[in-house]
């Protein structure tokens, strides 16, 4: 039985440490877009740190259907929050791109990069750490963009399944209708779940029991979890023996 109570106040507890070892007065910098992982855990780091050191950045690209989700969690938390418009930077680089094919895979992933590398300008200029909003169910399967949403300084979910995350924002206090968010990608329009080809609860299921009762899609769930192992695991280099 998964102890949500606990759990949470484990986690602000190892914010507080982490903190404490690695930014001792700084600032949790969120990017918050309005869904149940960037409200848990903007909402765990001003348990731990004080509204007075979260901040969050909303970033949208032109005008964002749900951003009025993302007002509601600072407005919620009472947090300092910046808006940034990522438009015209992923436009300009588009624009600037040599005559080569542009994949549709490239046009999805670079606004994720573009807004990681906002997140890390608003950090050096605030005296901050970058929150990682990641979350077990999603690194499993490798839904996440590397150098995007993949990175940042530190990570309060990367150990815990979309289930577990949704209890813990409601542990949390947090509205209903950002913990019961549908998650979409923000790249293509679509759900998560639309994307990936199952529900999150299949996934949950199968990452903590290794149960998966339908075989093609344990076989869907498997191919994906070893096609992004790279995406968890630290860039291969050449060991020099002198």
């Amino acid at each position: 039985m998964f102890d949500a109570k606990k759990t949470k106040d484990d986690a602000v507890k190892w914010i507080r440490d982490f903190f404490e070892k690695n930014g001792k007065g700084c600032n949790a910098v969120v990017g918050i877009s309005g869904g149940k992982d960037s409200s848990v855990v903007a909402a765990l780091c001003v348990e731990a740190l004080g509204k007075d050191r979260v901040i969050g950045v909303l970033m949208p690209q032109g005008e964002q259907s749900d951003i009025d989700m993302a007002y509601l969690l600072v407005n919620h938390l009472g947090i300092r929050h910046y808006v940034i418009n990522i438009k015209n930077a992923v436009d300009a680089l588009m624009n600037d791109m040599p005559d080569i094919e542009i994949t549709a895979q490239t046009r999805q992933n670079l606004p994720p990069r573009i807004r990681m590398s906002t997140l890390y300008a608003v950090s050096q200029s605030c005296n901050g750490r970058v929150a990682n909003t990641c979350n077990l169910s999603e690194d499993w399967v490798g839904y996440a963009t590397r150098y995007g949403d993949a990175a940042g300084d530190f990570s309060p979910l990367s150990q815990l399944t979309v289930a577990e995350v949704k209890a813990i924002g409601r542990e949390l206090g947090l509205p209903d209708e950002l913990v019961e968010k549908v998650p979409i990608d923000g790249l293509c329009g679509k759900t998560d779940e639309d994307n990936l080809g199952f529900t999150y609860a299949v996934l949950d299921k199968y990452i903590r029991t290794g149960v998966c009762e339908d075989n093609a899609t344990k076989e869907l769930i498997d191919k994906k979890h070893e096609q992004n192992k790279f995406k968890l695991e630290l860039m291969p280099c050449f060991q020099y023996k002198p």
